[in-house]
């Protein structure tokens, strides 16, 4: 309700109508295969054992820097 409130007060207004009418969540999960595995010493370093899994942080919108 603190949002409506801040909305509110920058003039753009919420209603609590509005917020019971949105779905709280919706997820999507793919299914899971079990493949091929790290070894323990790359799966600790990684946060994985699978390496389907390991999308390492690679900057800016995936762009090496």
């Amino acid at each position: 309700m603190a949002d409506c409130r801040n909305q509110a007060a920058t003039g753009r207004g919420c209603s609590r109508e509005s917020l019971q009418s949105m779905p709280l969540a919706m997820s999507y999960v793919p299914w899971q295969f079990w493949g091929q595995t790290c070894d323990l010493e790359k799966a600790l370093q990684c946060g994985t054992i699978f390496p389907e899994l390991n999308k390492p942080f690679l900057g800016k919108r995936g762009v090496v820097r």
